[in-house]
């Protein structure tokens, strides 16, 4: 029997990985760590921000502790007190937006969080199996230098043979925000761990994760934010023309993925992936504002403003490598994904209003 730690289990993608492995017959606890800063992170009232947090209690298997990773000796204790064979680090400040405005708080709990639970790893001299959520920002404003072609609705690389940006891309020469840089610096440590000490360490670089549980805002998780919106008749801010085009990954294809790599870590021993949902689910704004009309058939409110820093024209993940060492791929298509996240969040209407 084996036991899970997740830090930042209260937010979206944490909280789902945690229900996925309280299920598991062969995962005897699952421990799961937030300080539950999101609002104040980002700086707005999010209502029920709480709920994934007190979904969980749910559950005997779970063991939920409220506390900061950057206490760095709860952390040491945690790992003398408990035996624990995997470890999915989700916890982070999420949003672009913050960091600009806040690049202290950015900078704690992205890098020192990150540091620090590699550290009290490496001091419990376990090892654990190890997977670190990061980002495509790492990649900067190299993005913007692939040529781009402007069509209806979305943009698309000019060269069509591009199947999206790869774990080889530049990282440097460029501007990331202060969001970019505290997560790839805490994305190099992650690799650095596995290559000094020898920790069980992957890296994932992930694009727009997206499914049922998530609380978007304008700053942070878009499709859910459009979705929400749209529901609840509050109209959409753009910034951008809504061209810019993502390649979208839902919940449960990350957790597979996640899954993928545990499977193999032994043999794998440390490595970087881009993860997304690939050249074939791709989606820009306004693509999935047509979507949404179709479905809920009514007109969406919605209107621009200017570009965002470092903004994003075309991102897509080339899971190539995912695809080939991990012997995974995405199953949800994106329409199938937000129908379901439409019904998540009608279901749950009366969190939103």
């Amino acid at each position: 029997m084996r036991s899970v730690l997740i830090t930042g289990g209260g937010g979206f993608v944490g909280s789902n990985t945690s229900e996925y492995y309280r299920q598991r017959p062969d995962i005897e606890e699952v421990i799961v760590i937030d300080n539950l800063s999101r609002q104040n992170l980002l700086k707005r009232k999010i209502k029920h921000y709480d709920y994934n947090w007190d979904y969980l209690k749910q559950f005997e298997n779970i063991k939920l502790i409220q506390k900061d990773i950057l206490d760095f000796e709860f952390l040491k204790r945690t790992f003398q007190e408990n035996s624990i064979d995997i470890i999915i680090h989700t916890a982070a400040q999420t949003a672009v937006t913050t960091s600009i405005t806040d690049p202290i708080a950015d900078f704690k709990n992205n890098l020192i969080g990150t540091f620090n639970l590699l550290e009290a790893v490496r001091l419990s001299e376990s090892n654990p199996t190890m997977i670190f959520c990061s980002t495509n920002k790492v990649f900067g404003d190299n993005v913007n230098k692939c040529n781009v072609e402007e069509q209806d609705t979305r943009y698309t690389f000019s060269d069509k043979t591009l199947k999206g940006i790869s774990e080889k891309y530049s990282i440097d020469l460029c501007e990331h925000t202060p969001y970019g840089a505290s997560k790839l610096c805490s994305d190099l440590y992650f690799q650095e761990y596995g290559h000094i000490y020898g920790l069980k360490t992957a890296v994932f670089r992930m694009s727009c994760i997206y499914g049922p549980k998530q609380f978007g805002v304008e700053d942070q998780g878009w499709v859910a934010h459009f979705i929400i919106s749209a529901l609840t008749g509050k109209k959409i801010n753009i910034y951008g023309d809504g061209k810019q085009v993502r390649d979208i990954l839902y919940i449960s294809d990350l957790i597979n993925c996640f899954e993928a790599f545990i499977q193999k870590a032994d043999k794998i021993k440390h490595d970087v992936f881009c993860i997304g949902g690939g050249i074939n689910n791709t989606i820009s704004l306004l693509e999935l504002i047509e979507i949404l009309e179709r479905e809920l058939n009514k007109d969406i409110e919605y209107e621009f403003f200017d570009w965002r820093p470092s903004d994003q024209k075309v991102y897509i993940s080339d899971i190539t490598k995912a695809k080939s060492v991990l012997d995974w791929e995405p199953i949800i298509k994106p329409v199938d994904g937000v129908k379901n996240l439409i019904n998540w969040v009608e279901n749950n209407k009366n969190l939103f209003t």
